[in-house]
């Protein structure tokens, strides 16, 4: 089993640590989800690249390890972003990309798969030269290409293992059974899906009733002893508790696109995050500590990477790891209703 540590530092990150599969290397409790810093998905106002720099390095500063990126994130401006940054603490470092997916179009979120061994061998080599280093610690297949069986793009990723390029390997928004046909080659060391309290899927709560833990792909991964890395975990900004029917989002947001944004999705959907509130309240908390001190609570591997712009957000967020709910606190929790309306 994945071991949890706690330290003596005062940093909110670090109080809770944990140990990397298959390493052991020790990892801050709460990453850093880095999209949200380059122009990707929303439409609100985001910090000039030296204002992105002091967030990479006070989040470092405060015990994140973990820092999410990916080549197609603002067409790589996210790496060099981060490349630049974090280059020269770069042992100090959890450095996590993705290949597998190009943009087409950046304004209309227009993407297409490519697994193709050439491709993954180009877009990694080209992400190594805008992180600065020459090897990533974790990358992931950003989504499994229809066109290119897996095995394939799988034993091309494995190969750039071998040649010193990557340390780990990861899979994005997969199945128990894809995961099992990538295992057989190489090991999988983390998988990467959406996790929140109105997107319980992994945990096998859905689509299917009465799936159980262990056919879950959160349950695969902590049987496989590899991490479980939710994004979104607060539901796009939603389940902090900020979002209200009222807001308005442009069409240069992927949120306006969602039906669970809809002004009638949002009113409805008022009620999980009245869920959050009242057990924040019991602590003191904010709701987004509670939604995602919920989501370490799902297993000693899962290592949630909520995404902010804001200083105070990300100090915020990381004093989940602080945050220590009771029996009580998640019945209530698992008990809020199922939200309105589909993701997608």
């Amino acid at each position: 089993m994945i071991q949890i540590t706690v330290t003596g530092s005062s940093d909110p990150a670090s109080l809770r640590t944990t140990a990397f599969p298959p390493t052991g290397r020790p990892l801050g409790a709460v990453g850093l989800g880095c999209a949200g810093l380059s122009k990707w998905m929303y439409d609100r106002p985001r910090p000039d690249d030296e204002s992105a720099a002091v967030l990479l390095r006070t989040a470092l500063d405060h015990g994140v390890t973990l820092f999410d990126t990916a080549g197609v994130y603002g067409e790589g401006h996210n790496e060099t972003l981060i490349g630049r940054a974090l280059s020269d603490c770069r042992n100090e470092v959890f450095l996590a990309t993705k290949v597998g997916l190009v943009v087409d179009d950046l304004e209309s979120f227009t993407l297409h798969n490519d697994g193709s061994p050439a491709h993954l061998r180009k877009a990694l080599d080209e992400s190594l030269r805008r992180l600065r280093t020459e090897t990533v610690d974790l990358c992931y297949l950003h989504r499994i290409d229809p066109d290119v069986p897996l095995e394939d793009s799988w034993a091309t990723l494995a190969e750039l293992v071998r040649d010193g390029k990557i340390r780990h390997l990861g899979l994005s928004e997969v199945s128990v059974l894809d995961a099992e046909r990538a295992h057989r080659i190489h090991p999988v060391a983390a998988i990467q899906s959406e996790l929140s309290l109105w997107a319980r899927q992994a945990l096998g709560h859905e689509p299917r009733a009465g799936t159980s833990y262990r056919e879950s792909i959160v349950g695969w991964c902590a049987d496989h002893r590899a991490a479980f890395v939710p994004y979104a975990p607060l539901g796009r900004g939603f389940l902090a508790g900020a979002i209200s029917p009222a807001t308005f989002f442009g069409p240069g947001d992927l949120r306006s696109r969602l039906p669970r944004f809809t002004p009638h999705a949002r009113a409805a959907n008022q009620r999980i995050v009245t869920v959050l509130e009242r057990v924040a309240q019991r602590h003191r908390a904010s709701p987004a500590q509670v939604a995602l001190a919920w989501i370490l609570a799902q297993g000693e591997h899962v290592i949630p990477i909520p995404s902010t712009t804001r200083t105070r957000h990300l100090e915020d967020n990381l004093h989940a790891a602080t945050l220590n709910l009771t029996p009580r606190d998640l019945a209530d929790i698992d008990g809020a209703p199922p939200a309105a309306e589909d993701q997608y």
